[in-house]
C-alpha cells in the first residue's frame, strides 16, 4: 500500500481492531478477535458485554466488538442487495469492498433506511460501551490486522480475505491477499485509542442521522441503481446497461457518471425527523471533545510500543501510514478542533462564495442543524438554500485555515485529519 492509500483505507473503514496478548486480557476478548465464524464472535461478544460493567478491559473490547458489528451490519445490508462500489472518494462509506452477490435481493427505500438505522443504533451502543471505560483504566491490547475481520458476505464465516488487512489492501487497490506469510501489521491499543474509536463512532452517527433526518426517496428512486444495479430499483430496466457495466470508478463509467450527476441534482430532501439533524451536531461536538481527550491521553504516555496513533514523544514512522507526528501537527490539530467547535456552536460563522468578503456575514452552522429546513445540495452551493442561516458576526477566514494547513507539511492536512480524528 502507498502511504496515503493505506491511511485512507483505514480511515474510511474506520476500523479499530482490538485484541490482547497480555495476561490481563479477558479470555473472551481473545476469542472475539480470533473468531473464524460469526457464531463464535457473537458468543464472545455477549460474554464481554455481560462483564463490561465491572471490568474495564471487557468494556473496552466489547465496545470495539460492537463497532465491528456495526460495520458488519452495513456491509451485510449492502451485500444482500448486490451493492457495487463506485470506488469514489466522493462517496466514502460506499467504498466498502463488499463481495459480489450473484443473486441479490430486491431493495426498497424503506429497507435501505432500516439498514442505516441498524448501523447507527449499533454505533450508539459501541460509543456508550467505550464511554463507560474509566479514563485511568490500564489498557494494553495487541492485534495483527491480518488475523481479525468481519463477515462481509453474510455466509457466517470470517475468512482471510475478510480480514482488516485484506480490506485495507482492497481499498488501496493493492488487491486482497490471504497468504499466511504476508507481513504482520500489529498495533498495541491503549486507553487513548478507545477515545479515538469512540470519536469515530460519533462521526459516523452524525452522518447516518443527517441522512435519516430527511426524506431522500427521490434520490434513491432516481439514482441508487448506480449502487445497486440488480436490486430491482425503479429505473433499473431503463438505465442500467444490459452488460452490467460494472467496475471502475464513477469517472470511468459514462452511465455511472450520469447517475452521479442525477444523484447530486436530486439531493433536495424535506426534513422528516428534525431531531436527527439536531443530533448530528451533538455527535460532531462529542467527536471534538473525544479527540481532545485522545490527545491528552496520548501526550501523557511514556511508552512507545506499536502505537496506533503516536504522540510527538513516541518517535518512529507509523508502519501503516509511514508518518511521524510532531508537536506542530498536534498544535495545529487542536486549533482545528477549536475552529470546528466555534462553527458548530455558532460562535464563528462559515464564509460562502456568494457572500461578499468584508461584509461581516456568514453561515451560522448551529442554526443550520438546530433549525432544519429542506436540504438542497445544489442550492446550498449556489446560495439560495443557505440564505436563512446568514447573519452578521465573526467569520472564519481562509488565512486561519491556511495557517493550520501549513503545519502539516508535505503529507497535507487531509492525510493527518483522517488519521487523527
Amino acid at each position: 500500500m502507498t502511504r496515503i492509500a493505506g491511511l485512507l483505507a483505514s480511515a474510511l473503514l474506520l476500523l479499530l481492531p482490538l485484541s490482547a496478548a497480555s495476561a490481563a486480557e479477558p479470555q473472551a476478548a481473545t476469542a472475539l478477535f480470533a473468531a473464524k465464524t460469526v457464531t463464535e464472535r457473537n458468543a464472545a461478544l455477549t460474554t464481554l458485554e455481560a462483564a463490561a460493567s465491572s471490568d474495564p478491559a471487557s468494556a473496552y473490547a466489547a465496545g470495539a466488538g460492537e463497532f465491528f458489528t456495526a460495520l458488519e451490519i452495513l456491509a451485510g445490508g449492502l451485500h444482500r442487495h448486490g451493492f457495487e462500489s463506485p470506488q469514489s472518494f466522493m462517496l466514502p462509506l460506499m467504498r466498502l469492498p463488499v463481495p459480489e452477490n450473484p443473486n441479490p435481493e430486491p431493495l426498497t427505500y424503506e429497507q435501505f433506511r432500516a439498514v442505516l438505522v441498524a448501523f447507527r443504533d449499533r454505533l450508539e451502543k459501541s460509543a456508550a460501551t467505550l464511554g463507560s471505560v474509566p479514563a485511568d483504566a490500564d489498557i494494553g491490547m495487541v492485534i495483527d490486522l491480518t488475523h481479525v475481520g468481519i463477515d462481509l458476505n453474510e455466509n457466517g464465516n470470517i475468512a482471510p480475505d475478510e480480514s482488516i488487512a485484506a480490506i485495507m489492501a482492497a481499498l488501496s487497490r493493492g488487491g486482497i491477499s490471504s497468504d499466511a506469510a504476508a507481513p504482520s501489521l500489529a498495533f498495541r491499543f491503549d486507553r487513548a485509542d478507545g477515545y479515538w474509536l469512540q470519536g469515530y463512532a460519533e462521526f459516523l452517527m452524525a452522518q447516518a442521522d443527517f441522512w435519516l433526518a430527511h426524506d431522500f426517496r427521490s434520490t434513491f428512486d432516481g439514482s441508487f441503481h448506480m449502487l445497486f444495479p440488480r436490486a430491482k430499483l425503479p429505473l433499473q430496466d431503463i438505465l442500467v446497461p444490459l452488460d452490467g457495466g460494472m467496475g471502475g470508478g464513477i469517472l470511468s463509467s459514462e452511465w455511472r457518471l450520469a447517475d452521479f450527476i442525477s444523484m447530486v441534482h436530486l439531493i433536495n430532501w424535506p426534513v422528516v425527523e428534525p431531531e436527527r439533524r439536531q443530533a448530528a451536531r451533538r455527535h460532531l461536538l462529542e467527536m471534538i471533545r473525544l479527540s481532545r481527550e485522545d490527545w491528552k491521553a496520548i501526550r501523557a504516555e511514556t511508552d512507545n510500543d506499536r502505537e496506533w496513533l503516536p504522540g510527538p514523544q513516541q518517535k518512529g514512522e507509523n508502519p501503516l501510514t509511514g508518518l511521524e507526528v510532531g508537536e506542530e501537527q498536534v498544535q495545529a490539530w487542536l486549533a482545528t478542533l477549536t475552529m470546528a467547535e466555534d462553527l458548530l456552536e455558532g460562535r464563528k460563522l462559515l464564509p460562502h462564495i456568494r457572500i461578499t468578503a468584508g461584509t461581516g456575514q456568514g453561515i451560522n452552522m448551529k442554526r443550520f442543524f438546530d433549525e432544519p429546513k429542506p436540504f438542497d445540495l445544489v442550492l446550498s452551493i449556489t446560495g439560495p438554500s443557505i440564505a436563512p442561516y446568514v447573519e452578521e458576526g465573526e467569520i472564519v477566514t481562509s488565512d486561519e485555515f491556511d495557517q493550520i494547513q501549513r503545519q502539516f507539511g508535505g503529507a497535507g492536512f487531509l492525510t493527518f485529519a483522517l488519521w487523527f480524528n
